[in-house]
């Protein structure tokens, strides 16, 4: 059974996937040669996430990349995925044209809108937003770039 996409585009496509990890410093360099990356950014601090990001690059420019997330505090909202799961996949990111839209939506189908819009330091700026799903996914979404 398949089903057709909304009329309306919400949702661009996906950005990145997110990794927990306990120390980008430490994993960042086996993770990229594990899953065949072409190099990392910086590592940035978000004080409003109270985490600490940096992404390896896909090979192929245009697919998603992959972002490692470490808990920059033991409020970080990671902290406890970390501790209770060891860390690992925790997210999927998408761009979307209009966040606002795209959060409602999500709502629409039954996801709980776990933080509202706000600026992301990694994205100089660009909002982000989370949502929890009823299948039990964990989903960013990511303001997209400014024509």
């Amino acid at each position: 059974m398949s089903s057709n996409p909304p009329s309306e585009l919400i949702v661009q496509k996906l950005h990145h996937v997110g990794f927990v990890v306990a120390s980008i410093d430490q994993s960042i360099e086996s993770f990229c040669r594990s899953i065949g990356g072409s190099g990392w950014t910086q590592t940035w601090h978000d004080p409003t996430q109270q985490v600490r990001v940096a992404f390896i690059h896909p090979v192929f420019a245009g697919d998603a990349s992959i972002e490692l997330v470490e808990p920059a505090s033991d409020k970080s909202p990671v902290r406890r995925f970390l501790d209770q799961q060891g860390g690992g996949l925790h997210h999927l990111c998408y761009e979307a044209p209009d966040i606002n839209a795209a959060i409602q939506d999500a709502a629409a189908r039954g996801a709980t809108i776990l933080r509202k819009p706000q600026p992301a330091v990694a994205f100089e700026g660009r909002r982000i937003a989370w949502v929890f799903t009823k299948e039990k996914l964990l989903i960013e979404y990511l303001e997209s770039e400014r024509e």
